[in-house]
Order: C-alpha cells, then sequence, then structure tokens
C-alpha cells in the first residue's frame, strides 16, 4: 500500500511540475539587402526577392533546397543562402541570363498578335526541375532498360503530372518514341510502344495506324490488318489506312 502511495505521489509530482518552454527557434526574415545576387542585382530588396523565388518554386515544382544550402525541416536561419556550394544556383543564375537574351531577342520579332508572348521560367518548365518532353522521359528510360522500363516511366510520369499541363499524355508523345524505334529498325520496341499507345488511346485512329504498320514492317500482315481495319473503325477517312489494308488483301489472295 506504501509502495502504491508513494507512486502516486511521484506520478503528481510530474504532473505538477511546470514544464520548461521549448527553446524559440532564432526568427527569420527575407533580409532587406540580399548578398550575392549576381544576376538580380543589388537593388533588389528583400520583399522582391521573395516573389522572384516563389516564382521559381511555382514554375519548377522545387523547394528551396533546390539550389541553396540548408536542411529540409530546419529553420531557415540555420541555411546559408549566400552560399554558392549547390551548383543548381548556378545553374538557375545561367537560366536566367538565357531568359534576358530571349526577351531581349523577342523585342526584335513583329508580334503575331496584338500583345507579345511573354516568356519565363514556366514557359518550359510547367513544374519541373527538367523541362524535358515525355517522348525525351521514355527514349531515356527505354535506353536504360527497355520497354519494361519505359512502361514504368510512362506509369510514374502519369501519376504524377497527368492533368497539370506539365507534359503532353496525347497520343503524339508515345507516337514520337515508337516512330524513333521504327526507323531505327527496333520493330520489337516500335510495336510495344504502340500497343501501349493504343491501350492507353484507344480512340485514336492514329495510334492503331500506327502500330498496323509497325506490324506490316515486321512482316506480321494478318495483324496488320487487323489493326488497319480498328484505325478504319475509329477514323473512317483514314484513306492510308484503307489502301493498306487493301493490299494486304489482295496480297493475302495472290497465289504464292
Amino acid at each position: 500500500m506504501r509502495r502504491i502511495a508513494l507512486a502516486a505521489v511521484a506520478v503528481l509530482a510530474i504532473i505538477l511540475t511546470p514544464l520548461r518552454p521549448a527553446a524559440a527557434a532564432p526568427s527569420w526574415s527575407w533580409p532587406d539587402q540580399p548578398k550575392n545576387l549576381k544576376v538580380l542585382g543589388p537593388d533588389v530588396k528583400g520583399e522582391k526577392l521573395a516573389d522572384v523565388m516563389r516564382g521559381f518554386t511555382r514554375a519548377l515544382g522545387v523547394r528551396c533546397l533546390h539550389c541553396h544550402v540548408g536542411a529540409e525541416g530546419k529553420p531557415f536561419s540555420s541555411w546559408d543562402f549566400a552560399a554558392d556550394d549547390n551548383p543548381n544556383k548556378d545553374r538557375a543564375r545561367e537560366m536566367l541570363r538565357m531568359l534576358a537574351d530571349i526577351q531581349a531577342h523577342l523585342q526584335k520579332i513583329e508580334p503575331s498578335g496584338p500583345t507579345r508572348v511573354e516568356v519565363g521560367c514556366a514557359t518550359c518548365h510547367r513544374g519541373r526541375p527538367r523541362p524535358t518532353t515525355l517522348a525525351e522521359e521514355l527514349r531515356a528510360a527505354y535506353a536504360t532498360g527497355g520497354v519494361d522500363a519505359l512502361r514504368d516511366a510512362y506509369g510514374k510520369l502519369h501519376d504524377a503530372y497527368f492533368g497539370k499541363g506539365t507534359l503532353d499524355f496525347g497520343p503524339a508523345g508515345l507516337d514520337e518514341v515508337g516512330r524513333g524505334l521504327l526507323d531505327a529498325g527496333d520493330l520489337t520496341g516500335a510495336v510495344a510502344v504502340f500497343r501501349l499507345n493504343s491501350d492507353e488511346h484507344p480512340d485514336s485512329g492514329r495510334a492503331w495506324h500506327a502500330l498496323a504498320a509497325a506490324y506490316e514492317r515486321a512482316g506480321q500482315r494478318e495483324l496488320a490488318s487487323i489493326y488497319y481495319r480498328k484505325a478504319l473503325e475509329v477514323d473512317p477517312d483514314d484513306d492510308e489506312a484503307l489502301a493498306k489494308l487493301r493490299a494486304l488483301d489482295a496480297g493475302a489472295l495472290s497465289p504464292p
């Protein structure tokens, strides 16, 4: 009984002991006079710099750590924003210089409409650090791991960016990759990519037509006929598919 009483007293003492307030993290605010601005210029103040930096994060879909030296989750007061250790910082500077050159050159071109087209980081990046196209991403994946790697890359990119206007997931991207493989003589790869395209875009006559053409190049006439018919089913105005189908049927009916 005595042990229970002592334990109760100990617990009560812990409960009633005032908690020491946690040490407050040093406050941080945008500096009135930012340091080491090699492109933006010394006249850019903290408020303007904040707008520029937020614009970068939106345009590239990144956070401060992409270009600066610090630790995610740590207070900004512990970061070294002026440091040049992160190579992406110099890349960003060169991109700003390039953007200035483009803007200057645009002034020499007669605009096609009543106002000039604005060019900024988002024009190319559209929310991604590397402004690659879908076709570029898929070609790189295929080069490293073949069809399986390409399918995996397509799925991950689709999950991450579909509907955001970042990448074009229409039939054209996969078609571009497939035609490149077809031109290179990689018929197996081309067929696989065109099959993926027709699976993803069953309402695209272009996708079915390309699949049929790949099978035709591979000497698989029956499959080529099937998919030329599918192309015509989706797009009855595909005169080339109709001509190909007639030629294949005529060849199939000709004596050996």
